[in-house]
């Protein structure tokens, strides 16, 4: 404990020079853990996301394999797929939908929207609440209703005022407005944003566009079933044997392991960008400790002289590199807490302390301390006293 004490005070004595050599810690430390506590951030919040819809979803794509048309190729037909709950009783439910790309009209305004053609269960799918009105029913059969996203309403509402009622032409149909659509968190588990599209009946789909095919379908399941059997139960009842079209699946539990695995990666290798800048840090604590050597030849010369012993020369300085990075670590801490905080805070994220970056910044600044102060600590225990008082 002695020798912290007199590295504190041999280090107070030198405030420029610790400072500046304290500073490459503090800089370090702070990348280190800025850098992996704002990955961790980007890692829950995307995780967020996922979980947010529930981890109880399965979806899937239906593509061919041939180098075909894809309207022929890619549809499923709808009353089988309402019918596979039935089959597949893990399926509590489904909504099959279709994809298309239209003009849309509202007075002066025109906006390039994405249609959703789809059952009334995709409300209940991927959890869409309504801002006004009412979403589509199957009981709306071929009529030109629509359900239009927050970002397409707050576009036209200028012009629109109250939608309800009010009537938009999508492609070469009039649709009348049945509601809107409330903020609605994107993912990458849905093919499409709610907020950007307009979504109408999926018979409806059939008159808008001749390419309207069924080839996504949403779904949700019971608690932990066996996703492979699943998977290949759906593959029979939906294209049987059929080699030319493929089911491209996405299972939310695995998407979900797959980005805590990437997250891993991600951190370690942020972890190591930022450990560059800390390895700076630590040579310039190793050139203020060489320097110190230099500069305190005599006082060595005198402590040895009067029966220090070199293990006692060395512990001293090694004590004040130790010192200096645990001091600038903890000052680094704080400030890449800080930072993390500060883009939390533009990105709107929910913000949170994790134990680990600190932990792995104070744990590298003090082995940086230990690593980069042991040689100016040896060489300062290896000077014969004779020489450096004759120096002197």
């Amino acid at each position: 404990m002695n020798y912290f004490i007199d590295a504190f005070h041999n280090l107070i004595a030198t405030k420029l020079r610790t400072l500046l050599a304290m500073l490459g810690i503090l800089v370090g430390t702070a990348s280190v853990v800025a850098m992996v506590s704002s990955g961790e951030l980007a890692t829950q919040q995307a995780l967020a996301q996922f979980r947010s819809l529930g981890t109880d979803m399965l979806s899937l794509t239906l593509f061919s394999q041939e180098n075909k048309d894809m309207a022929e190729n890619t549809d499923i037909d709808l009353n089988t797929v309402l019918q596979l709950p039935k089959k597949i009783p893990v399926i509590t439910n489904i909504a099959p939908y279709i994809l298309l790309y239209n003009n849309t009209i509202y007075s002066d305004t025109s906006l390039q929207t994405s249609v959703i053609g789809a059952t009334e269960s995709l409300q209940a799918a991927i959890k869409i609440k309504m801002l006004q009105g009412r979403f589509i029913s199957d009981l709306d059969g071929y009529t030109p209703y629509c359900v239009i996203g927050k970002q397409v309403y707050l576009q036209l509402q200028p012009q629109l005022g109250d939608p309800i009622g009010k009537q938009i032409k999508v492609g070469k149909m009039y649709f009348t407005i049945a509601g809107v659509a409330d903020d609605w968190q994107e993912n990458s588990f849905f093919n499409q944003d709610i907020n950007n599209s307009i979504i109408i009946p999926i018979k409806t789909a059939s008159l808008l566009s001749k390419y309207a095919k069924i080839n996504n379908v949403v779904m949700r399941l019971t608690d932990s079933p066996n996703i492979n059997q699943l998977e290949e139960k759906i593959k029979i009842n939906l294209i049987g044997l059929n080699s030319s079209k493929k089911i491209f699946f996405r299972n939310a539990k695995e998407l979900i392991k797959s980005m805590t695995n990437q997250h891993k990666i991600f951190t370690w290798l942020l972890g190591l960008i930022g450990s560059v800048s800390l390895m700076v840090g630590g040579i310039g604590v190793m050139n203020i400790m060489l320097v110190s050597v230099l500069e305190r030849r005599r006082e060595i010369g005198i402590r040895l002289a009067l029966g220090a012993k070199r293990r006692d020369i060395q512990l001293m300085f090694l004590s004040e590199a130790i010192v200096l990075s645990i001091t600038g670590g903890f000052l680094g801490i704080f400030l890449g807490i800080l930072i993390s905080f500060i883009i939390a805070q533009f990105a709107h994220w929910e913000f949170a302390v994790f134990l680990f970056p600190p932990l792995a910044g104070f744990m590298v600044s003090a082995l940086t301390g230990v690593f980069f102060g042991y040689y100016p600590a040896l060489q300062a225990a290896r000077l014969d006293p004779i020489e450096t008082l004759r120096i002197e």
